[in-house]
């Protein structure tokens, strides 16, 4: 059997790779819409439950990667044909809340999803401020935002080589913490397991979540396929 090693090899993208950014930004949408890998269903639990489509979402993936990219936190995993088939994206800005939908059209129901990550946002922000003593500025914290893979090999010594790569390089950048959202049960296990981020506690020991079921939206989500988006972290 052939070494992942030579399966894959991984890279962290620059501003001026503009045909990787489309393909990374193609893989992400694929996976968060819905991708086949192996004959299983592949697909980000709210996006499924939400009236979402393909081209919106590529789109709005593209926008943030071309304005974070330069940032050096969007690692991908080529194969042998340089197709791109993992990408993990994050950014290292402050969070942002903006409190009021911003997509509309086709797209107007990526609303629902801003505001569950805003919702656990705000509260990771005002926890983080009471336990720090201050505010979380442009360059604390590295923000994984995105994860899609469509490898149909090794898929969690994907998982593993992308985040590796990231927070090697956030800790050699003097950065405190990675933080994400983690939208189901999945996504928490691999980066528990791979790359040692927990649930977050808060001030009073409480697991900073939204639940599916209290959101008028998304309590279509069988609990068994997920329960909530959770942020999650690992201190450096």
């Amino acid at each position: 059997m052939q070494a992942t090693q030579e399966l894959y090899t991984y890279e962290i993208l620059t501003n001026d790779q503009t045909e990787l950014i489309q393909k990374a930004a193609e893989c992400l949408a694929r996976t968060f819409i819905g991708v086949d890998v192996e004959g299983k269903w592949v697909q980000e639990p709210m996006v499924g439950q939400l009236n979402i489509e393909y081209e919106d979402f590529y789109a709005f993936t593209k926008d943030y990667l071309d304005s974070t990219v330069d940032q050096g936190y969007c690692a991908v995993a080529l194969d042998s044909d340089n197709h791109v088939v993992g990408v993990l994206a994050g950014d290292t800005n402050a969070p942002e809340i903006i409190g009021e939908d911003v997509f509309e059209g086709s797209f107007y129901d990526m609303n629902v999803i801003l505001h569950v990550l805003e919702d656990v946002d705000k509260r990771f922000i005002e926890d983080y401020q009471k336990r720090s003593g201050k505010d979380i500025a442009d360059g604390d914290l590295l923000h994984l935002f995105m994860l899609g893979v469509i490898a149909e090999q090794d898929r969690h010594e994907v998982i593993m080589q992308l985040g590796n790569k990231l927070i090697t390089k956030a800790a050699s950048q003097g950065l405190k913490a990675i933080v994400g959202e983690a939208t189901n049960p999945k996504s928490i296990r691999v980066m528990e397991k791979y790359h040692n981020m927990k649930k977050y506690k808060d001030f009073e020991g409480n697991h900073i979540v939204h639940k599916y079921e209290d959101n008028d939206k998304l309590q279509g989500i069988p609990v068994d396929v997920a329960d909530g988006t959770y942020i999650i972290i690992r201190e450096l």
